[in-house]
């Protein structure tokens, strides 16, 4: 995982509710790492402008610990999707998740890219709106 970035939060794969892993999870302002391994060390990571979708699975056991799943669909190639397994809170971290992907792709104006590909909801003036913003 980056050490220069500043994680807005960040947590360990957790088994029976402690995190006993070398499966590090994190996020920072523009995007989302998952780093697995200890001698021999994968990094992932996903932009957060590119998160298309996040769910959150919590079975009998995890809800026991206060732990649960949560996965990330995104439009990046190397990485379509990414699991976040075994992390406390995951209703509170998935809405941290989905109110920073909003607000970067709010920032960087990536709503107007979406459109650009599927204008078929919107009427004429509404695209002469929406593209002379």
């Amino acid at each position: 995982m980056a050490v220069s970035s500043k994680y807005i939060w960040s947590d360990r794969k957790r088994y029976l509710g402690m995190p006993l892993s070398f499966t590090r999870y994190a996020m920072s302002e523009d995007r989302i790492f998952m780093s697995i391994g200890f001698f021999s060390v994968k990094d992932e990571e996903v932009l957060l402008y590119r998160v298309r979708d996040i769910s959150v699975v919590r079975t009998l056991w995890q809800r026991m610990f206060g732990v649960g799943s949560i996965t990330i669909s995104s439009s990046d190639k190397t990485t379509p999707t990414i699991v976040l397994k075994n992390v406390k809170n995951p209703v509170e971290v998935k809405e941290l998740i989905h109110e920073n992907v909003e607000e970067l792709k709010i920032k960087r104006r990536v709503r107007l890219g979406e459109l650009m590909g599927d204008t078929s909801m919107l009427d004429e003036d509404e695209m002469t709106e929406e593209f002379m913003d």
